[in-house]
């Protein structure tokens, strides 16, 4: 058993508690509005990366509105961009249930989508055309699942659709891990059959491990097929040209 990772969990499990406890008493200044969930979000991230040893990086500006869509090697890039910036997320509708995150999600302002269901991503769309005003941006996934950063899915474009007829920006974001002892990157990127309990493990017993978040400029595009291949390079560039990748 590693000490690491044993005392590790031991500090998440604290910080989980004491980021239960901050939502709870931050009842008692008023009802929670989107963006005062989406900001107790970033803060708990925040903390959840401190207790986890997990360093980080953020290069270009943090978008402030619109759409943010990002490439997608784990569940911990939930935590990782919401460090980096408030941001409402999209995410599959299955981590609802899921123990503790489930709940913290939904108390974030995260967005659920059956990918099965048509009525299901109607619903999400109408819901991302009610929040495009907001001072805080919507971030999803468009790949639709985790990979192991080989490579990139072709990036679905329905959700996309929001902010394309209304002329709303979007903005490309790449991440990407780094191992200080050169492990490939995939060896932290959660896809596949990989069961949660042993890959968490694994992260916390990691011994230098950083991560790097990079915004592009964001853009209006004028239809969602154009926005998501167009996004879709902008972040594979974003991500061959890190510096990590010359090393």
């Amino acid at each position: 058993m590693s000490l690491r990772a044993l005392r590790r969990a031991v500090a998440l499990v604290f910080t989980l508690s004491v980021c239960v406890a901050r939502f709870w008493l931050g009842r008692l200044r008023g009802p929670y509005t989107l963006e005062r969930r989406a900001l107790w979000l970033q803060r708990s991230a925040r903390l959840l990366m401190f207790s986890m040893g997990i360093e980080w990086r953020v290069e270009g500006n943090r978008p402030n509105h619109g759409l943010i869509v990002a490439n997608h090697l784990s569940y911990l890039d939930v935590v990782i961009l919401s460090a980096a910036t408030p941001c409402f997320f999209v995410a599959k509708a299955e981590i609802d249930g899921w123990p503790f995150f489930g709940k913290a999600a939904r108390s974030g302002g995260t967005i659920f989508l059956d990918r099965g269901s048509r009525s299901s991503a109607a619903i999400v769309v109408r819901e991302i055309s009610r929040r495009l005003p907001l001072p805080v941006p919507i971030l999803f996934f468009p790949e639709g699942t985790t990979t192991d950063g080989s490579r990139m899915l072709r990036f679905r474009s329905r959700l996309f659709d929001p902010a394309t007829q209304v002329a709303a920006p979007i903005t490309a974001a790449s991440i990407r891990y780094v191992l200080s002892d050169g492990t490939p990157e995939s060896e932290l990127c959660w896809y596949g059959d990989a069961t949660f309990l042993p890959h968490l493990w694994k992260v916390l017993g990691c011994a230098g491990f950083h991560t790097e978040v990079r915004f592009g400029e964001p853009r209006i595009y004028p239809d969602r097929r154009t926005a998501a291949d167009a996004t879709q390079r902008e972040v594979e560039a974003m991500r061959n040209s890190a510096p990590a990748l010359a090393q």
